[in-house]
């Protein structure tokens, strides 16, 4: 029987490229998205047998690619990994108007979840972030969304920006709340080697926001969300009752995927490998039925049980001890007893018999308190 796997399908192409994105991305051409397409496909061919447990085509800005094209992808794509016809099918897409007149034609083709890029309500933040859209496309683009059947829609919004204030925060979550979404996540922003953020910080590092400020709008997150109903089921995720994304709980269990695409990472059968960010690198060897280029570790005892540590202790429900026993074959609390007695009594781990979780203290510095289980 084939494998199961969450199956992740990068569409590196965006009407305009955004000065804070690292991710492998180039302004669309139809020429160069055109033989990339025919790349992907040759990929899909050669791909290993899997049994498709969620399909996310992310980006880049898929909804830039022509609906008859990313219809045609969707299809194929469903049918190669043989999905089950509620298995969640995530798109995302830009606010843009102009590019989201087909949501009804992604959702005949089995698209059920759409991601949207909001990142901001705020017109100011927005130019500073280089987004073209506005509040009143945001909105315009969700109605249309729910007239087309999709009943699960999440949005991303972005803290931390330059010239953004707890109270600007505040109103982002506010407007996000009263249009509905089903599911949100905010992002600190981070700065990224080599993207025109960086070089800004460098030259200009007081424009960017203090981490005080920064905890402080992470706790506005939390704190409005979940008054709104929104369960906070990971650090960065929010999510209303029975609307978490399954495509990323996969991820977060260390469950097994494939990315197929430019610069797009699996884990399949213990090995994490990665494709080549070179667009014509990837375009070249695809079309030619070659081995993608880039790079692969296999991931082995502790480094393995590590990486899966810092995935689960970043859900609402951390480590559970029993599965972690059965799947990796250790008693959790014996192999981690030194970073867990201190982590527990700087209050940052709570132990329970059958789970350990960050505090809410822990969320706010989780990447120290997971790099002690990598360690």
């Amino acid at each position: 029987m084939p494998a199961p796997a969450a199956i992740y399908v990068h569409i590196p192409f965006c009407p305009y490229v955004c000065p804070y994105c690292d991710f492998a991305k180039w302004p669309y051409r139809q020429s160069w998205a055109e033989r990339y397409l025919d790349a992907l496909e040759a990929e899909i061919l050669a791909a290993p047998q899997l049994a498709g447990t969620s399909l996310f085509l992310g980006g880049g800005t898929p909804n830039t690619i022509p609906a008859e094209r990313l219809v045609a992808l969707v299809r194929r794509l469903r049918t190669r990994f043989d999905l089950e016809p509620d298995a969640e099918v995530t798109l995302e897409v830009n606010p843009d108007r102009a590019l989201c007149e087909a949501f009804e034609a992604y959702r005949a083709a089995g698209v059920n979840r759409l991601s949207i890029g909001v990142q901001s309500f705020e017109r100011q933040e927005l130019q500073t972030l280089g987004r073209r859209h506005d509040a009143s496309d945001v909105a315009e683009v969700t109605a249309r969304a729910r007239a087309a059947g999709f009943a699960d829609l999440s949005f991303d919004l972005i803290f931390a920006v330059p010239g953004q204030t707890l109270a600007s925060w505040q109103a982002s979550l506010d407007a996000a709340i009263r249009l509905e979404p089903d599911h949100v996540s905010t992002y600190g922003l981070t700065i990224e080697s080599g993207t025109p953020f960086a070089a800004w910080h460098a030259c200009e590092p007081g424009a960017f926001v203090e981490q005080d400020l920064e905890a402080e709008q992470y706790e506005a997150s939390i704190e409005r969300l979940t008054r709104a109903g929104f369960e906070h089921y990971e650090i960065s995720n929010f999510a209303k009752p029975g609307h978490r994304s399954r495509h990323n709980q996969n991820y977060w269990r260390n469950g097994e995927y494939l990315g197929l695409g430019v610069g797009a990472a699996s884990f399949l059968r213990g090995t994490r490998s990665v494709h080549t960010r070179d667009l014509g690198g990837y375009v070249r060897a695809a079309l030619a039925g070659e081995p993608i280029p880039g790079t692969s570790e296999r991931l082995d005892g502790p480094a393995r049980v590590g990486e899966a540590t810092m995935l689960a202790l970043r859900t609402a429900e951390g480590v559970d001890l029993q599965a972690f026993r059965e799947r990796y074959q250790i008693d959790f609390l014996a192999s981690y007893d030194a970073p867990i007695r201190a982590l527990e009594g700087a209050g940052m781990l709570e132990v329970t018999p059958t789970h350990v979780r960050l505090t809410h203290g822990g969320r706010f510095v989780a990447n120290d308190v997971c790099s002690e289980f990598i360690a």
